[in-house]
């Protein structure tokens, strides 16, 4: 019996120890991007913090779209909240790109598109990619 608390223990141990953040979240693409694919999921580092990892496959450089636009850009936005401009999402020639960035700890909407500046303060429609991540 003795044996059987102490193993109940430690399992309940490490399952607190370990991170409980969400799997891979797939995102959904807009039709003006039909084969572009995109996946993000949450990291902590080794200080606590909250880190988004964001990879894109078959996403068309931004300057091929129609209208032609210069660069991707990460949004998150919390409930209630306004857009934030996470930063720039470069894609290279095989039309893949990855994104990592720190960011707050609740539920946030996640959404990429396409700007004419990597430092717009306001996204621009269509959402070419996007997606709900929760801590």
């Amino acid at each position: 019996m003795k044996y059987a608390s102490v193993l109940a223990g430690l399992l309940l141990s490490i399952l607190l120890a370990m991170p409980a953040l969400a799997s891979d979240v797939r995102l959904i693409s807009d039709p003006s991007v039909p084969g572009a694919v995109g996946k993000a999921h949450l990291d902590k580092d080794k200080n606590g913090n909250l880190i988004l990892k964001l990879e894109v496959y078959h996403l068309a450089q931004p300057t091929a779209l129609t209208p032609a636009k210069q660069t991707y850009v990460v949004w998150t936005q919390g409930r209630g909240k306004a857009p934030q401009n996470q930063g720039q999402l470069k894609v290279n020639n095989n039309l893949e790109g990855k994104f990592e960035a720190t960011v707050p700890r609740e539920t946030f909407d996640l959404f990429v598109t396409a700007e004419d500046i990597s430092g717009a303060e306001n996204p621009s429609d269509p959402k070419v990619l996007s997606g709900t991540l929760q801590p």
